[in-house]
């Protein structure tokens, strides 16, 4: 069975990717701390499935 991401760790995702692509190193990190961990560990699930990490996602998104 998947693990659920909450409608709130996915805004927390979206922000912290949002400010990774404006240099805003603190908010991507207190945006990823306010993910809640059931979330973080289906995040992680799904993008590990997929080939990546949320590294690789940031660093990724930064590049671009």
């Amino acid at each position: 069975m998947t693990d659920r991401i909450t409608l709130m760790a996915a805004g927390e995702l979206r922000d912290a990717v949002d400010a990774v692509q404006r240099g805003d190193t603190a908010a991507a990190a207190h945006a990823l701390a306010s993910i809640d961990p059931e979330s973080w560990r289906a995040i992680e699930d799904r993008l590990a499935a997929l080939g990546g990490s949320i590294a690789a996602l940031t660093t990724t998104t930064k590049e671009h």
